[in-house]
């Protein structure tokens, strides 16, 4: 059991599970009827995603430092309340089923996917 951290728009697993897409905004040009079969993602969860304004500080990542700053502001928003218990139940879960999470960015150690593992690890997830 576990959960897999991918991106979004790439071949699946094989037992992968539900992928749920922790995005800001859906797939351009992609109809919402084939965001399963293209890969994209089972179930949009934006919840998990950075805020509008963290999502631009984001892609204009350039140096470690902006790195940083970008991480502190999206761990503090995934602190409040509500995407804090979203991330204790989804951390919970993985111990009862497979499922993945991801974003659509290339670069993982540069997405906000890369932080989402660390804050489920974090909460005991168990991370395939």
């Amino acid at each position: 059991m576990g959960v897999s951290i991918v991106r979004l728009g790439t071949a699946r697993q094989a037992g992968e599970g539900l992928r749920i897409g922790t995005v800001r905004r859906p797939p351009r040009g992609v109809p919402k009827s084939e965001f399963a079969t293209q890969d994209w993602y089972d179930v949009w969860y934006p919840n998990l995603a950075p805020s509008a304004e963290t999502m631009k500080q984001g892609q204009s990542v350039e140096t470690d430092k902006d790195w940083a700053a970008f991480s502190k502001k999206y761990r503090a928003e995934m602190n409040e309340p509500d995407a804090s218990r979203d991330l204790d139940l989804l951390a919970a879960l993985s111990h009862q089923t497979n499922f993945a999470m991801g974003c659509y960015c290339e670069n993982e150690a540069r997405c906000h996917r890369s932080l989402l593992r660390d804050l489920l690890k974090e909460r005991g997830a168990e991370i395939t």
